[in-house]
């Protein structure tokens, strides 16, 4: 169908935009609802004909946002993670890795009859999951701690490792041609890899150097990061064919093991333009299947995702977890989740049109099966996860902990109040001076901006219900709460933000604006409640009747003046309630409620 282009962009931009917002109401991965609308648009509606639109800028298209999609993974890849989150993590992104790798390329190769060199870059392709689906998985499941943790690090640590094997797979298969010596072609594998190894580090250590030394201003560090990225790529392609993908993934890997370097505001550039990146990508490349043959492959597709599911991904977390401490279910769980993401059916297009332009036999079908897996694993595991985590007993309870913006002497004050009941308190601060008195102190806390793409990613919330907003800095805490309202709920996020009847203060005031519920009083500030808990006693009253407060003078309550500030409420299954306007608490038999008697102001 021919198109104004303009009208395709249109197109192309609401497609996105719905997807993304269907996933987030929906609490699903955006790439089912992507992967829909491209096929819908495609090959079953016939709107839009990619080849046809875009021509001869597809291929450098597809090959520059996989490029930044790639380096932002290598971003993510700190080596000191891998070694703080145990050895079954590291197994499973690499000996777990490469049996999955081994493993699909058998499977596809005797189920679809595909030759051995597609087999096996099928296989490199598709040992990936990554953040973008496990992450709204493991919030709709709530799986233990444990659980949460391991599935959360194999998801971000998997992607950079498993491109850079299927990189390696795919030289060796495009180098592998009639009339080429084996020894030519190690030699050129090596140039490649070499070339991607020298230009990377040395675009890593100029970009760690430039921001070292400031030479670049705080509002240019993204837009010239990003330039600097697509330069690099361009050269290393330049210098040695098909090695681009491989320095910019290395060049972000050294950016994100530089030691003292913050790269946050790198980071940062990846909430919007990669989202649009790969929301237009994944309808983009959806679009282009050709589903004529789709009948022939119904059966076999079945097979290979039952395989992949039933088989592959249990033998790998079997073998993984020999000698850990995990529990049998643990394992099972573990060894049910692993879908396919972006990273595959990016690097599967992209590798599919560069095969095609060399002449490889069977090229077609890499990325149907490549989308066929992604669908396959992710819908099925969307709908079985959670009710197979409760069966097996593994789920956390209702999330009960508290996510705490701003460390400060206050907001450590009510943690440890809240911390002496088993509530589970996390923190999250952008000064690393305040992170890690809070970890001195016993707390996790996040480095960063809560409501920054890297948070996204990287911010556990396993456990997390409620979100306190007590920094300093009052519009950051307006930004917090709108941010965490879609994730905890209007009702569950409070802040420090004192009423007033001022008309100028209501009309000019951008904070009150977004004002969240008001912790425990709402004519608290900052100021004031940090007063009062210097200065103030916290006592712990136990209710042993269902009596109203302080209308019976054995009611233990009773001993509460009306001036005194009732903070929490924690009831018998330990489920805690915020006093302040989300919600009206009456403590029951059994309850313990948390107050401050503080000094007169």
């Amino acid at each position: 169908m021919h198109e104004s282009p303009l009208l395709i962009i249109a197109l192309l931009a609401g497609l996105c935009a719905i997807c993304q917002w269907l996933a987030w109401r929906l609490k699903q991965p955006s790439i089912v609802f992507l992967l829909m609308a491209g096929l819908m648009v495609g090959p079953i509606l016939g709107i839009l004909d990619v080849q046809d639109t875009f021509g001869d800028a597809l291929f450098p298209f597809v090959s520059i946002a996989v490029a930044i999609i790639l380096f932002e993974g290598g971003l993510t890849l700190n080596l000191s993670d891998i070694k703080g989150h145990g050895a079954v993590v590291t197994r499973l992104i690499s000996l777990g890795v490469l049996v999955t790798w081994l493993m699909l390329s058998i499977t596809v190769h005797f189920v679809f009859s595909l030759s051995w060199p597609i087999a096996f870059v099928f296989g490199s392709i598709t040992v990936v999951s990554g953040p973008t689906v496990i992450k709204p998985l493991l919030r709709a499941v709530r799986p233990s701690d444990k659980i949460g943790h391991l599935l959360h690090w194999e998801g971000i640590l998997i992607d950079p490792v498993g491109v850079f094997l299927a990189l390696l797979v795919f030289e060796y298969v495009l180098l592998d041609q009639p009339g080429l010596a084996a020894t030519k072609i190690i030699i050129i594998l090596a140039k490649l890899v070499g070339t991607g190894l020298l230009l990377g580090v040395a675009a890593g250590a100029a970009a760690e150097a430039i921001l070292r030394r400031y030479l670049v201003p705080d509002f240019l560090k993204n837009v010239l990061t990003l330039m600097f990225v697509v330069i690099v790529f361009a050269i290393s392609e330049t210098v040695q064919h098909e090695s681009g993908l491989l320095a910019v993934t290395i060049m972000g890997v050294w950016l994100a093991n530089a030691k003292g370097l913050h790269i946050h505001e790198i980071l940062h550039f990846k909430e919007n333009l990669t989202i649009l990146l790969i929301s237009t990508l994944f309808i983009l490349l959806a679009a282009r299947l050709d589903l004529s043959n789709l009948p022939f492959f119904v059966g076999g597709v079945a097979i290979l995702i039952l395989v992949a599911q039933l088989i592959i991904r249990p033998v790998n977390v079997w073998l993984c977890t020999l000698g850990s401490e995990l529990t049998t279910r643990e394992r099972v769980f573990i060894g049910w989740i692993a879908p396919r993401g972006i990273v595959a059916a990016a690097v599967s297009s992209l590798f599919a049109l560069r095969l095609e332009e060399v002449g490889v036999p069977q090229t077609e079908y890499l990325v149907p099966l490549t989308f066929s897996l992604i669908i396959g694993t992710v819908v099925i595991q969307s709908f079985t996860a959670k009710p197979l985590a409760d069966k097996l007993g593994i789920s956390n309870p209702e999330p009960n902990g508290v996510l705490i913006h701003g460390v400060n002497s206050m907001s450590l004050i009510l943690a440890n109040a809240l911390r002496e009941h088993s509530i589970k308190v996390q923190f999250s601060d952008a000064s690393w001076s305040s992170v890690r008195r809070a970890r001195q102190s016993g707390f996790e806390a996040y480095h960063g901006n809560p409501t920054s793409g890297h948070a996204e990613e990287n911010l556990d919330l396993q456990g997390i219900g409620k979100f306190f907003a007590l920094s300093s800095n009052r519009d950051a805490n307006a930004l917090a709460s709108i941010h965490f309202r879609s994730e905890f709920g209007s009702n569950s996020v409070f802040t420090l933000e004192s009423e007033s009847s001022d008309d100028a203060f209501e009309r000019f005031d951008p904070a009150n604006r977004h004002r969240a519920n008001a912790l425990f009083d709402g004519t608290l500030n900052y100021a004031r409640l940090k007063r009062q808990l210097k200065n103030g006693e916290i006592l712990q009253i136990q209710v042993d009747d269902g009596s109203a407060m302080g209308e019976q003078d054995d009611n233990p309550l009773a001993v509460l003046h009306e001036d005194d500030l009732r903070m929490f409420a924690i009831s018998k299954d330990g489920k805690l309630h915020v006093y302040g306007s989300a919600e009206p608490v009456t403590p029951k038999a059994g309850w313990t409620v948390v107050a401050l008697r503080h000094a007169e102001d």
